[in-house]
């Protein structure tokens, strides 16, 4: 699909200017430029566009307010200067999977003085000697290069947030577990309770057939007794 038909599926009815996010990955652009994206976007803040085919740059239109790029898998080798000119409040942009070679390639980011966040995973660039260095030395504004900053301590990832706040929320469901293991519990207690009864019956019975046995043995005791008595009386006679 091109990118042009794309972004006006993209927008559903709303206005460019009603649009914070775009996503519009692995569609085509014509002759490798940005087509379909106009200066009305004002209030976009993520601009999704990977493997679209990109090679430049040249046609992308002012986002002021644009802070996450995403133009990973694509040809791009230069022209990043417009980025600078086009998106100045840039604070991630990934650029992984490109024709990024030289250091001088990047130096044009130096302008994107609010950039944080610079991935260049898969990039030719990334085979050079010191290259992690020297990229940090190029661009001082930048914490994270590549998902870690110059100590190696990982950037924090904004879906695992998501995901340790969906856990706090959570806390529902897990509730909801802990009572059905309380209910199981009960269920497991009621019929060991049912089990203790019927123990404590047969139990009972068995007491019962003991006393009788045993009041049955005295009555015998005593027939025998009787019958002896009878006995002596008849030798007396």
């Amino acid at each position: 699909m091109e990118m042009k038909k794309r972004i006006s599926l993209e927008l559903r009815n709303r206005s460019p200017a009603e649009v914070a996010e775009l996503v519009v990955d692995n569609c085509r652009s014509a002759d490798g430029e940005v087509e379909g994206l106009t200066d009305e976007f004002t209030e976009l803040e993520f601009l999704s566009m990977v493997n679209v085919g990109l090679s430049s740059l040249a046609k992308l239109p002012s986002l002021p307010k644009l802070r996450k790029l995403e133009l990973s898998d694509n040809n791009l080798s230069g022209s990043l200067e417009t980025l600078s000119e086009k998106c100045p409040n840039l604070t991630y942009l990934n650029l992984s999977g490109n024709k990024i070679k030289e250091l001088s390639n990047v130096e044009a980011l130096q302008n994107l003085k609010s950039l944080q966040s610079l991935d260049l995973f898969n990039c030719e660039i990334t085979s050079l000697e010191d290259y992690r260095e020297s990229v940090f030395e190029l661009l001082p504004q930048v914490t994270y290069l590549d998902g870690f900053d110059q100590e190696d301590n990982e950037a924090p990832d904004s879906e695992a947030d998501d995901e340790d706040e969906d856990g706090e929320d959570g806390a529902g469901p897990t509730g909801d577990y802990d009572e059905e293991d309380d209910e199981e519990e009960d269920e497991d207690g009621s019929e060991g309770g049912e089990e203790d009864d019927e123990d404590e019956e047969d139990y009972g019975e068995e007491e019962e057939e003991e006393d009788q046995a045993g009041v049955q043995g005295q009555k015998r005791k005593r027939d025998v007794d009787d019958e002896g008595e009878d006995d002596d009386d008849d030798e007396d006679d």
